[in-house]
């Protein structure tokens, strides 16, 4: 497996989509028509926040990743977070996550961020062992409330 990792484009939307409901399925997440145009249009809008990438291999995704910049006041820096890294299933186990996740890193570096952050499902331990690899778990513990 020979794997680039590039900026999306517009024409990665279809193959895009099938990584996203594969992804969404993971986190028992619906996928509607909307939600998917929705994301779709943030990560095609140069001007938003969220910025993706697609891992290639022989012209055929297999994962992607998104991520957005955001402010580290104790730190008074920036900081780049990693909201969605996906790898298809039949192409895990071959280096695609860290591909991706030094392209995060990459961009990080460009942008004079401090870090890259992450989260992932407490029972996730597959992406784990590739994240213990390749970062350290931090102590925080992450709540949210309804808006």
């Amino acid at each position: 497996m020979t794997v680039q990792v590039r900026p999306i484009v517009d024409r990665d939307f279809f193959d895009w989509l099938g990584l996203w409901e594969g992804y969404s399925a993971f986190y028992e997440s619906e996928v509607t028509d909307t939600k998917a145009l929705i994301v779709w249009s943030w990560l095609t809008d140069k001007a938003h926040e969220l910025s993706g990438f697609v891992a290639e291999d022989d012209g055929r995704l297999v994962g992607f990743a998104h991520v957005r910049e955001y402010p580290r006041t104790l730190e008074a820096d920036r900081a780049l977070f990693l909201d969605d890294l996906f790898v298809a299933e039949d192409a895990r186990s071959n280096g695609v996550g860290g591909a991706l996740i030094e392209e995060a890193k990459r961009i990080a570096r460009e942008r004079n961020a401090g870090v890259v952050t992450w989260i992932t499902a407490a029972d996730n331990e597959t992406a784990q062992h590739l994240y213990d690899n390749v970062g350290t778990r931090t102590s925080w513990v992450t709540y949210e409330t309804e808006a």
